[in-house]
């Protein structure tokens, strides 16, 4: 959920956009809040909860829809392995180059500058589809030799035009990963951009049905990411914010080594345990993180269930929790941030810094 920038990966709110009240709660003395104050902050979090949804129903109505940006269909390419990732990558950086010329004969040069900047010979891609708001899966490190591997599953608002933001985070990731890995070990991160991300302010923001979409999608990117790497290497899934309510929808029966939910508002499961997985559950939020106001519940309304249940970082749910530092919504995967270092030594199996729920 929400909008980030930068290095964080997705699309989604900045600081200066959590909820009104939420500044003066951080001056309180640290003391236990009263009935009074009690009753407040549940008045505040109902609130919010009819602001959300509010937005969600009611702001969508007024857009106009965007206009279809015409772009080639993907690549026709054989299964892929750690033989062919080469002719993987080629394939899919002519089609960008395609699908940029298209974009600019329609006379959308924003999407066809993102889009040019994707078919650079440097880049490599795993798969690459421009139509529509476009999906993509890019590779840093050498992944055919990697034995510790990570992929990035992101939030809200997050697409072709808005892609730099969340290959930022990866890069990031992967710089980090470089440096911290012990002589002798291979690393490549990947940034998944497999599905279509809800909007900050929509309808599907706030209920799991993207991630139900998304889930099966990210099962076979999982056992197509097995062939090129095999069991022996590590796979860590990094998912922030909304992508955490997608890895809490494909967690059963995925062959991955940690699922690390930051920034969470939810998986829409009620613990760690009910995710059914056999990988290692961690969660963290960092202390200026907004979406520690977000109401962590689970309402039926008009059919829809809306919101994601229990919270990620709390006992109850039941997840490793590790230290965020003070950053943001939008800091989880910026460079020298506590996040980062503690989410690097998840993907290499080593225990990152404790953290409190």
């Amino acid at each position: 959920m929400g909008r980030t920038t930068g290095a964080a990966g997705t699309s989604e709110p900045r600081e200066a956009h959590r909820p009104r009240g939420s500044d003066q709660a951080d001056e309180s003395p640290p003391t236990a809040p009263g009935p009074c104050g009690r009753r407040r902050t549940h008045r505040r979090r109902r609130a919010l909860l009819a602001a959300l949804i509010t937005a969600a129903v009611v702001v969508p109505l007024s857009g106009a829809a965007r206009p279809e940006i015409p772009a080639p269909a993907p690549a026709a390419l054989a299964p892929v392995t750690a033989a062919t990732l080469d002719e993987t990558y080629a394939a899919n950086r002519a089609n960008a180059a395609e699908a940029s010329r298209m974009a600019a004969a329609h006379g959308n040069h924003e999407r066809a500058a993102a889009v040019r900047a994707m078919a650079d010979p440097s880049r490599r891609f795993l798969s690459y589809d421009g139509r529509g708001a476009g999906l993509a899966t890019e590779v840093f490190g050498d992944l055919a030799h990697a034995d510790r591997v990570a992929v990035l599953v992101p939030g809200s608002d997050t697409s072709i035009d808005t892609y730099d933001r969340f290959r930022d985070a990866a890069r990031a990731l992967h710089e980090r990963l470089s440096r911290q890995a012990p002589h002798g070990t291979s690393t490549a991160v990947l940034a998944w951009l497999g599905y279509e991300t809800p909007g900050t302010v929509s309808t599907t923001v706030t209920t799991t049905d993207r991630a139900e979409q998304a889930a099966p999608r990210l099962r076979e990117f999982i056992q197509q990411l097995r062939a090129v790497t095999g069991r022996e290497a590590r796979v860590s899934l990094l998912c922030h914010s909304y992508g955490s309510v997608v890895c809490g929808r494909a967690a059963p029966h995925l062959d991955v080594n940690d699922i690390a939910l930051v920034g969470s508002p939810g998986t829409g499961a009620d613990s760690a345990a009910a995710l059914h997985t056999r990988a290692r559950v961690w969660a963290a939020r960092g202390g200026a993180d907004w979406v520690a106001e977000v109401p962590h519940i689970s309402l039926d309304l008009l059919g829809t269930t809306v919101g994601f249940g229990t919270d990620p970082v709390s006992p109850a749910f039941g997840a490793r929790v590790f230290a965020a530092g003070d950053g943001g919504h939008s800091d989880y995967f910026r460079p020298g941030s506590t996040s980062l270092t503690n989410l690097t030594r998840i993907v290499l199996g080593e225990t990152p810094e404790v953290g409190h729920g």
